[in-house]
């Protein structure tokens, strides 16, 4: 790979950044209250990943009208775009690339992640049902925990492989917090995001969803699908000690955010049903304000 901090012409590389910045700070939501915590470059880098995760995402789902054989051929054409971007040749004529280019270069990111998180998107393309949670798992894989091994390149980590593991487990938290959250949105477009099998065992059918049937059946499936994001959220809980002090801020704060959309949805779970679940602005801050004073305090008694 060529040496893209050299290369990016620098007025090139400042108009992407601030187009990613601008992007995630629009788009983001959750996901900005913990990244707005991060020092530069790795503020920066964040923003570039983050644009770049969204605008794969819709690729698969904006609607604008492209039928599903177009989305496919979008998505492979951006992942010559991506290939070219982590081989050293920027894309021209989209704003996203050159800040794209230089995180990856800078961070040393595997191929793989982003070949993951397109295959994601591709998965998304196609009315989805899953047998198993083994086949929700992969695909919380391919479209959370992508990101959260992102995340950790540009944070920095120790402990190599086992602490990779760890940050999946968090992205898979965190997908299962969002299947939650957006259970009425998706089966309104057909599609559920949880496993055929768990829905056998609890009496609830995939009509029952759809037509916003609540119940005891119901919330017995809920409390289940809640229990098991909880165990994700607890097998990764040593995430924080293998990132560095300047990053664990972010990742506490994006941490407290989910888990307490998690814990908003476990008191009421039926109201998933009725709308999209959410935390407000000055919760979401409160939430970075103590995630940051929290590292401090840990950083003083390192």
């Amino acid at each position: 790979m060529t040496d893209l901090l050299q290369d990016l012409a620098p007025q090139a590389l400042e108009l992407s950044r601030a187009y990613c910045h601008a992007l995630t700070r629009r788009a983001a939501k959750n996901f900005y209250y913990g990244l707005m915590l991060m020092p530069e470059p790795k503020r920066s880098a964040m923003y570039a990943l983050y644009a770049y995760m969204r605008l794969v995402d819709d690729i698969a789902d904006e609607p604008d009208g492209r039928t599903v054989p177009e989305r496919v051929a979008d998505l492979e054409a951006w992942r010559v775009k991506t290939h070219a971007a982590l081989d050293g040749a920027v894309p021209d004529g989209e704003a996203l690339w050159p800040a794209f280019a230089q995180m990856a270069s800078q961070f040393n990111m595997p191929r793989k992640i982003f070949d993951d998180m397109i295959e994601g998107q591709a998965q998304d393309l196609h009315p989805l049902t899953f047998a198993t949670f083994k086949d929700v798992h992969d695909y919380c894989y391919r479209v959370a925990s992508v990101v959260g091994l992102a995340s950790i390149y540009v944070w920095g980590f120790t402990g190599g492989h086992a602490t990779e593991a760890l940050a999946i487990d968090r992205g898979i938290a965190f997908q299962l917090t969002n299947v939650l959250r957006d259970l009425a949105e998706d089966t309104g477009r057909g599609r559920c995001y949880l496993p055929a099998d768990d829905l056998e065992r609890f009496g609830v059918t995939t009509a029952d969803l759809q037509s916003r049937t609540g119940g005891q059946p119901f919330l017995d499936l809920m409390n289940f699908q809640i229990a098991r994001a909880r165990e994700y959220y607890a097998s990764s809980a040593a995430l924080e000690s293998f990132v560095p002090p300047d990053s664990r801020p972010t990742l506490i704060a994006m941490t407290q955010i989910y888990r307490s959309l998690l814990e908003k949805i476990a008191r009421h779970p039926e109201r998933v049903l009725h709308q999209r679940v959410r935390l407000g602005n000055f919760t979401k801050l409160g939430i970075a304000w103590h995630a940051m004073r929290s590292a401090k305090r840990r950083g003083s008694k390192a």
